[in-house]
């Protein structure tokens, strides 16, 4: 499976980035592809491709804050988590996306 995501924290500094190592280690685990974009204080980095969205079966938003271009997932599958969880339990939130 194709997965991309954005992580984003009120802050923008630890918790974006451990939200984005945590899903992307645990889809690598299970042997999906996983493409994480942050957004916090430096800005919007990693940032994904129109190609890699298209072809993106589900998109994880792990997000505490508001986020930039939420459009551009329109018609996608769609899980919204706390960047918590994201980082506490990734295999949870990967439950949670086979039964979308």
């Amino acid at each position: 499976m194709k997965i991309v995501g954005v992580t984003a924290c009120p802050t923008g500094i630890a918790h974006t980035y451990m939200a984005q190592a945590s899903l992307m280690k645990k889809g690598k685990e299970l042997g999906h592809i996983v493409l994480i974009e942050t957004q916090g204080s430096m800005g919007i980095e990693s940032e994904l491709k129109k190609k890699d969205i298209q072809e993106a079966d589900v998109v994880i938003l792990a997000v505490g804050c508001a986020v930039e271009g939420l459009e551009r997932f329109d018609g996608k599958k769609i899980l919204k988590i706390e960047v918590g969880e994201a980082i506490s339990h990734p295999q949870e939130v990967f439950d949670k996306i086979a039964s979308l």
